[in-house]
């Protein structure tokens, strides 16, 4: 069974490699001219070094992947998992303890091994291509107020976890998610106002026109947001965005600044209108919905398998802790959630199309979206040429030079 797992797990790693490099390759081939909408936007050169940037970020994935295939490796099939095991379990008294120790420690070691890739990504990659904003002392301070929040949040969520998994052994699965489902809502509420400031400035529109065109689209799509603000992205990345937090009362719209220096006010209220359509089609409900749904059948399923008590015969052990088998179990999770993958990347884009069409409906055409999502690409140096296959696996936005003609053919309908 442990030769099996491995086997899996090295066919689906390997299909993950093919995929990244079937993309990679495919972008360095000579490509179609681009479509009337791109006049004057982006030109060869401007193309030459999107493709550059893309390749980039693609190497280095490589590396970042290859480097944690072969820590997983060591660590699941290389001894390493039950000496861990065992070490824990003599350090920490207590099924609590025991657990918050067993995932406390890998997940400070993850996060040391990311920090040289983090430094590389922002410094050196984002440096190259114009995109790093970010001082080092801002990146270390940013460093440091995540790892202090991510541990807050471990520490209630796992430790809230563990502690009812111990009171109702025979029902731990109900109360688990009850518990994650009422905090994911609460920290959905508390974000917005105790965790995004501590990273970002948010201030009010300084343009009071935009603001107006802002109000008015929102109450033509009949949402309601408390505020309406601009952020200073600038400060970290070149990259733009724009966003809703929040739900409720404290839902509020958010536009990085780069966004409002990037695009005019006509284009910045189509993309705001496609936002609007994920709120207005359901979409933000529905995923909401669907979520916890997964994550009720997720605990049952995990509470089943966990008591049968096979999760240690797959890698010839005879036994592992609770915290071990869950380790175990997630990772399983993930290697078959890669099959999953082209499923959800699938219903992603059929959300985006829909949100689309919701803002031809609700600005009049698709002409601005297009342009505005056309200078986006320009500015954040988008791939424009992926692999189809590539597209259908992991996009969960349509490709950009296909969204870009199909907005040029679309007329507004009504909702």
């Amino acid at each position: 069974m442990k030769l099996l797992l491995l086997g899996t797990y090295l066919l689906v790693t390997a299909l993950k490699f093919a995929l990244d490099w079937l993309n990679l390759r495919h972008r360095q081939q000579s490509h179609p001219a681009l479509p009337e909408a791109f006049d004057g936007q982006i030109d060869e050169q401007r193309m030459a070094r999107s493709d550059a940037y893309a390749a980039a970020g693609d190497k280095l994935g490589f590396i970042e992947d290859a480097f944690g295939v072969v820590l997983t490796l060591l660590f699941l099939f290389g001894g390493i998992f039950p000496w861990y095991d065992q070490l824990i379990a003599g350090y920490a008294e207590g099924f609590v303890a025991n657990g918050l120790l067993f995932f406390g420690l890998l997940l400070l070691v993850q996060m040391l091994i990311g920090i040289p890739f983090s430094l590389y990504r922002n410094f050196v990659l984002e440096e190259r291509f114009g995109f790093n904003k970010m001082s080092f002392k801002l990146w270390c301070t940013d460093t440091l107020k995540s790892l202090l929040i991510g541990g807050v949040l471990f520490v209630l969520l796992g430790g809230g976890a563990l502690w009812l998994v111990a009171k109702a052994p025979q029902s731990w699965w109900l109360w688990v998610w009850g518990f994650w489902a009422g905090m994911s809502l609460f920290l959905m509420y508390l974000s917005p106002y105790l965790i995004e400031p501590l990273f970002f400035k948010f201030s009010p529109l300084e343009k009071a026109s935009l603001e107006d065109g802002v109000r008015e689209l929102l109450d033509k799509a009949g949402v309601k947001a408390g505020k309406v603000l601009q952020v200073d992205a600038s400060r970290r990345s070149g990259h733009s965005n724009a966003y809703f937090t929040g739900i409720g009362k404290v839902k509020r719209v958010v536009l990085f600044d780069t966004l409002m220096e990037q695009l005019e006010d006509k284009e910045l209220l189509a993309v705001l209108a496609h936002e609007l359509g994920h709120w207005r089609c359901g979409h933000i409900r529905k995923r909401l919905i669907k979520g916890q749904l997964v994550a009720l059948g997720s605990c049952w399923l995990a509470f089943t398998i966990l008591n049968a008590d096979w999760l240690p015969g797959l890698l010839g052990l005879e036994q592992l802790s609770f915290a071990g088998q869950v380790l175990l179990l997630s990772w399983l999770a993930g290697l078959l959630g890669f099959f999953w993958t082209p499923i959800s990347s699938w219903w992603s884009r059929r959300d985006e199309r829909q949100a689309d069409q919701f803002a031809i409906n609700l600005v009049g055409s698709g002409r601005e979206l297009a342009s505005g999502l056309v200078k986006l690409a320009r500015e954040n140096l988008s791939s424009l040429f992926p692999h189809p296959l590539y597209v259908a696996i992991y996009y969960s936005h349509p490709d950009l030079v296909g969204r870009v003609v199909w907005l040029g053919e679309q007329k507004p309908s009504k909702p």
